[in-house]
């Protein structure tokens, strides 16, 4: 595997990372390609996350802490200067089986430090029943990105105040706060300096380096001001607009989900429907599953026909059709106009 090393040490705001990966899977030759990074204190939400409801913004702007949005699928996470994060750019098209590779890699990587660590549930690595590192994954035509933390230290008042996760994933996770339910590799024996770590990932986990030039970090710089744009981020509450219903569920295996479902006047037909959530994205779940349903009638038995000629759990990680059509109807009593 290949290291990818910046020409210069200073460290840059989170989004230009994420733009890193993205412009080496689109950039470049095929290969597996890793690289690690710290940033100044930020959170980091999944792609299809409603931020206004998993984060505390007032918290974060009075603290200065810039929230961003990855590509990814997954919940919100808090990053500083004392969690590495790790990005792993693979070839191919085949998302889980790279997310599970990468996962036993770093598992294993950990172990042979002395830490017993392992790849547990939908993302996360686990070391003596805490949590010390989330990923997620997306993809690219030809391309599989996979990114997580991996903490070494930890700011438990910053996390526990700037991230506000909903009652029933903490309920799903038998904790009472964020931080009861995560752990960081310094207080559970880690014989390594936070720098010390770092260098010993990159040696243990590549076996030649690949230098970016100056040219490479202004396509780096051009990329990452997407991830600035006011579109993309979509931090702010989001209205309820008229003749809609949103209701959330947990579901074991895919996290939480909301749907926002647009009706007819009359009730009786879906027109249009969005979905939010920590889940992770396989494909296109606009084009493969919600203009499926436009048009459908607003009952379970019509929207699983509906969705019969697609494999759901092929879009969103876990899920089922006939999970997705409960969560869809079962408010169809509750219509606000």
């Amino acid at each position: 595997m290949i290291h990818l090393r910046l020409p210069f040490d200073e460290v840059r705001p989170l989004p230009f990372y994420l733009a890193m990966e993205e412009w080496a899977a689109r950039t470049l030759p095929v290969g597996r390609y890793f690289f690690c990074w710290r940033v100044e204190p930020t959170v980091i939400c999944g792609r299809n996350q409603d931020i206004a409801a998993e984060v505390n913004l007032d918290y974060c702007r009075d603290n200065g802490i810039p929230v961003v949005r990855r590509r990814s699928g997954g919940g919100a996470v808090f990053a500083d200067m004392q969690n590495y994060m790790f990005s792993y750019i693979a070839p191919g098209d085949a998302i889980q089986s790279t997310f599970s590779a990468y996962t036993t890699m770093i598992a294993d990587m950990l172990c042979r430090l002395g830490i017993d660590a392992q790849a547990n549930g939908r993302n996360d690595i686990v070391a003596g029943g805490r949590k010390i590192s989330g990923n997620a994954f997306y993809h690219l035509p030809g391309r599989c990105i996979v990114h997580g933390t991996m903490l070494y230290g930890l700011d438990s008042t910053h996390m526990q105040h700037a991230l506000t996760p909903s009652r029933a994933k903490l309920v799903s996770k038998a904790v009472k706060s964020v931080s009861m339910r995560v752990g960081c590799l310094r207080d559970i024996g880690l014989e390594l300096t936070l720098e010390e770590f770092g260098r010993k990932a990159i040696e243990m986990l590549t076996d030649s380096e690949h230098m970016l030039c100056d040219a490479d970090v202004q396509g780096i710089e051009a990329l990452e001001q997407r991830y600035y744009a006011p579109e993309f981020i979509r931090c702010e509450p989001r209205e309820l607009p008229a003749g809609c219903i949103r209701r959330s569920s947990r579901i074991d295996g895919v996290g939480e989900i909301s749907a926002t479902v647009a009706l007819t006047a009359d009730g009786t037909h879906i027109r249009g429907i969005s979905l939010d959530g920590d889940f992770f994205l396989l494909d296109d779940v606009d084009s493969l599953v919600c203009r499926r349903l436009e048009g459908v009638e607003f009952c379970e038995a019509a929207v699983v026909q509906a969705l019969s000629q697609v494999d759901v759990g092929k879009v969103i990680a876990g899920l089922d059709s006939i999970s997705l059509a409960r969560l869809i109807v079962q408010y169809r009593n509750t219509l606000y106009t």
